[in-house]
């Protein structure tokens, strides 16, 4: 009777770890990024440390929660084909269940294809190109940070408007730049504003001296530089070299991170106009971040940018909505929770996701400061203007998303 009694036990036991296990759901999350390249900086290793600080602050914060989540990075080479490659293999044999990150809008579009063929999630933080939500949409993937047109309409249309009425574009020749062009274009022109030309340079460029000479020869008063990363601090450095600020001509930072800032250092970078959607002195809650983000970063060259942010904010809001749903492995289903969910984090606020996958929340119009202005490690900008979450981002009705009806 004893030994039936234990034997009884033993069996109750397996069945109650079973049912545990059962519950769990398991989820892995592939932060996709530039680790070696000219977005490294405002990305890369930083964009990983935020993915994993989410997981690690919404296991804490959630103790019942059945999500048991885990990060691995990998560096995509800004080549859409090894990005791919990556991803597949994460997808069929890794069991990734969401990609995040992905800077390069080439290699973005690429994936955002693929999640959908496979049901998987994306959450865009890195990527600019507004077609994410736009033309190439799809109910797998989400565009957190920033885009293109919310690039274009914060800092062209106040450049514009402040006198800056003919431009010039330096252009990087793929999907990112090409799009920051065709949005910062439309926005000049429609503010009574005129493009007089524009040179596509080759991505990861480290000599734009004739590309300068022609932004400066066209005698535009405003050269915006529709690249980013490394090829923006680049091309500032040599307009400066080239003294084109100083004969006239304004440049535009259409893309510009505070690692960009820090590269240049502010007796080069200091005026420069530009939107972002987070910084990390923006108040207590970011600089709170930020002191946690270094001590993992381990690099006190370092600062964390929006991408990174955008990560941190996308994790959460992700393993929210499989909580929510109860489940990881269906990506189309996943999405449509996170939609139906108010966005909330300490990095962001309170948002939306619109049904075309973008994220809704505000953005600023930052000024570089004079040297004599900064008062400590990383101060920067000083904010010009609050671009509120309905303004700040290109009307659903305009975006041509297959997803939107009407």
């Amino acid at each position: 009777m004893i030994r039936k009694t234990l034997g009884l036990a033993a069996l109750a036991a397996v069945l109650a770890c079973g049912a545990a296990n059962a519950q769990q759901i398991n989820v892995k999350i592939g932060v996709l990024t530039d680790m070696s390249s000219l977005y490294a900086d405002n990305s890369g290793t930083g964009s990983a440390i935020a993915a994993q600080m989410a997981v690690d602050d919404y296991a804490k914060a959630h103790p019942n929660s059945k999500i048991k989540a885990s990060v691995v990075s990998a560096d995509h080479q800004n080549k859409a084909d090894v990005g791919t490659n990556i991803a597949n293999q994460w997808i069929d044999v890794d069991h990734v269940d969401a990609i995040l990150d992905v800077p390069n809008s080439g290699v973005a579009l690429a994936i955002s294809q693929l999640v959908s063929q496979k049901n998987k999630v994306f959450i865009a933080s890195g990527p600019a190109s507004s077609d994410l939500t736009g033309p190439k949409c799809n109910a797998n993937t989400v565009h957190w940070t920033y885009d293109t047109w919310m690039l274009a309409n914060g800092t062209g249309k106040a450049i514009v408007k402040n006198g800056g009425d003919t431009w010039f574009f330096l252009v990087s020749d793929y999907a990112f730049g090409h799009a920051l062009e065709r949005d910062t274009a439309a926005v000049v022109e429609k503010n009574g504003g005129k493009v007089l030309g524009q040179v596509a340079h080759p991505i990861n460029s480290s000599d734009f001296s004739s590309f300068l000479l022609q932004a400066q020869a066209s005698k535009a008063k405003v050269i915006g530089l529709a690249n980013a990363g490394g090829d923006t601090i680049n091309s500032v450095k040599q307009a400066a070299e080239f003294g084109i600020v100083q004969g006239g001509q304004k440049l535009a930072a259409l893309l510009l991170f505070a690692s960009d800032v820090n590269a240049l250092g502010l007796k080069t970078a200091e005026g420069l106009t530009f939107t972002e959607t987070w910084y990390w002195d923006l108040n207590d809650g970011s600089r709170a971040w930020t002191k946690r983000w270094e001590a993992l970063r381990k690099d006190d060259s370092k600062v964390p940018t929006m991408n990174m942010a955008g990560v941190y904010a996308g994790v959460l809001h992700y393993l929210k909505a499989i909580d929510a749903l109860g489940k990881a492995d269906d990506g189309k289903a996943v999405v449509a929770e996170m939609k139906k969910l108010p966005t909330d984090d300490p990095l962001f606020g309170k948002g939306s996701v619109r049904e075309d996958g973008r994220v809704l929340h505000p953005a600023y119009l930052f000024e570089v400061k004079k040297p004599s202005e900064s008062k400590y490690k990383f101060d920067f900008y000083k904010i010009r203007a609050t671009i509120p979450a309905n303004e700040a981002f290109r009307p659903l009705k305009d975006g041509h998303c297959p997803l939107v009806k009407g």
